[in-house]
């Protein structure tokens, strides 16, 4: 037995009935009016009605395509060139706060200070003479020997003392603090700021890997945004 149905039943410019016919199915059937209120589409499916837009029915033709491909590579060849000049931007600043001895950035090379600074970060420090350290802030002084022979530059937390006594300093995942005290002479810079990882990328290794990398793939993007 038929069964009619009618496509657009909420409309009063459009009136439209189908006949689903003997089998009482209506599959895959694609119904366009235009009216003075516009053009209207419904699609039929297992007998049920969808609407559709005329934006879902037309194919992007190749240029169309192309020049989105286009665009995507020109947005993102704008936001790496905006990064770029961010970048250079900060290293510049950095470069004259280091020249002039306000700001000294370090690669922290162990987890001594996990998980609050981590092996690969970049510590950024400032002179006593700028920030007085206190209890909580975390310095980088030099470690020496009992001799007083220079072993390498800590950079751990200050968890009691003073500076003219000696600050007791030690590593947060560091089970006890560390047996040197370090005063004001030993102190090369409190901690202001933290990067994560970055230092990482700085090693000569991934240097070496990496630059490449960076030039071969702006030299895609270049190659392509050209592409028509």
């Amino acid at each position: 037995m038929s069964k009619i149905v009618e496509v657009f039943p909420h409309s009063n410019e459009c009136e439209a009935w189908l006949d689903s016919g003997p089998n009482d199915s209506l599959t895959n059937i694609l119904v366009t009016v235009v009216s003075s209120n516009g053009e209207s589409t419904k699609f039929i499916s297992n007998g049920k009605i969808l609407d559709l837009d005329q934006g879902d029915l037309v194919q992007p033709t190749a240029q169309q395509e192309t020049e989105r491909k286009a665009n995507r590579f020109r947005n993102l060849g704008k936001a790496m060139t905006f990064t770029g000049y961010t970048v250079a931007l900060l290293l510049l600043v950095f470069s004259l706060f280091s020249f002039t001895g306000i700001v000294k950035a370090r690669i922290v090379l162990t987890g001594s200070m996990a998980p609050a600074i981590n092996t690969g970060d970049v510590i950024f420090t400032t002179p006593v003479s700028r920030k007085e350290p206190k209890i909580g802030d975390v310095i980088a002084y030099e470690a020496r020997r009992f001799n007083g022979e220079s072993v390498a530059v800590f950079s751990h937390r200050i968890v009691g003392g003073d500076i003219n006594k000696g600050f007791i300093v030690k590593g947060d995942s560091n089970k006890s603090p560390d047996t040197q005290k370090p005063k004001r002479s030993d102190i090369l810079g409190v901690v202001i700021f933290v990067i994560p990882f970055i230092g990482n990328l700085l090693t000569p290794k991934a240097l070496f890997l990496l630059v490449p990398s960076l030039f071969g793939f702006w030299l895609i993007l270049d190659a392509m945004k050209n592409v028509e």
